[in-house]
C-alpha cells in the first residue's frame, strides 16, 4: 500500500529534497507540499494524506497548532503527523506530541531514517524510543498537567498501568511481552485497550500521559 505523504516547509529547498527523497521509495508519493500550518491543514483534508511529515516553526500558523488542528478534525482521524524539528532538545516538541503528533525527527537525520520513519508511523506506531523522547518528556514536563479524573490512571487496571509504564520507557509489544511474560497478541491488547480507556490517538500520546499523570517520574529510567 502506497503512502500518501504530505510535506509541510516553509523552506522551499527542504521541501523539494524531502520531496525527491520520499518519491525516490516505491511504497511512498508526495501528494502536495505547504509553506505554512494552514496551508498543511488544508491540503491534509483535500489531499487525503496519511501522513504529513511537518516543520515547527512556520508563518501563518506553526506546525504545533497545525497538528493539533489535524488531530481535532474527525475527518482526518487516520492523519499521521511527524514532526521534523532542527533540535533534538526543542521543548515545543513536547507540545507537538501533546497536541496529536506520533512522533518527531531531528532535520539532520539521515535519508534512510527518514523514510522508515515515515513507515513506522503511517503503519500506526509512534516513533519513540528510550532515548531521546523520553528525556524530552522527562526535562519538559517538570510541572505535570492534572489529568481529568475520568481519564486518570485510576480507570487502568493493575496490569494497563504496567504495560503503560513500559510504553512511556519506549519499548514496543515484543519487547513489552518479553518484559511482562506475555504473548505479544495479549500485549497489543492490553496497549489497546490502555489507548482506548484514555482517549488516546497513539503511543505518543500514551507517553505524554503517563508522564504528566505521574505514573512515571521526569528522569525516570
Amino acid at each position: 500500500m502506497t503512502v500518501r505523504v504530505l510535506l509541510a516547509d516553509d523552506q522551499t529547498l527542504v521541501r523539494e529534497a524531502f520531496a525527491m527523497l520520499v518519491e525516490s521509495a516505491p511504497d511512498m508519493e508526495v501528494v502536495g507540499q505547504a509553506a505554512t500550518g494552514r496551508q498543511a491543514v488544508e491540503l491534509a483534508r483535500t489531499e487525503r494524506a496519511d501522513l504529513v511529515v511537518m516543520d515547527i516553526r512556520m508563518p501563518d500558523l506553526d506546525g504545533i497548532e497545525a497538528t493539533r488542528l489535524i488531530a481535532a478534525d474527525d475527518d482526518l482521524a487516520g492523519v499521521k503527523v511527524l514532526v521534523l524539528t532542527t533540535y533534538d532538545t526543542d521543548e515545543n516538541i513536547v507540545d507537538a506530541l501533546r497536541a496529536g503528533a506520533s512522533g518527531f525527527l531531528v532535520k539532520d537525520t539521515r535519508p534512510a531514517e527518514l523514510l522508515d520513519a515515515i513507515r513506522t508511523v503511517a503503519a500506526g506506531e509512534a516513533l519513540l524510543s528510550p532515548g531521546p523522547t523520553a528525556r524530552l518528556i522527562a526535562r519538559f514536563l517538570r510541572s505535570p498537567v492534572a489529568a481529568p479524573a475520568t481519564a486518570g490512571p485510576a480507570c487502568l487496571s493493575e496490569r494497563e498501568r504496567e504495560v503503560l509504564t513500559l510504553v512511556a520507557r519506549g519499548l514496543n509489544n515484543t519487547e513489552i511481552a518479553e518484559t511482562l511474560g506475555l504473548s505479544p497478541l495479549t500485549a497489543k491488547t492490553h496497549v489497546s485497550r490502555t489507548m482506548g480507556k484514555l482517549g488516546a490517538r497513539d503511543r505518543a500520546q500514551l507517553v505524554v500521559f503517563a508522564y504528566e499523570s505521574g505514573l512515571v517520574a521526569p528522569g525516570a529510567g
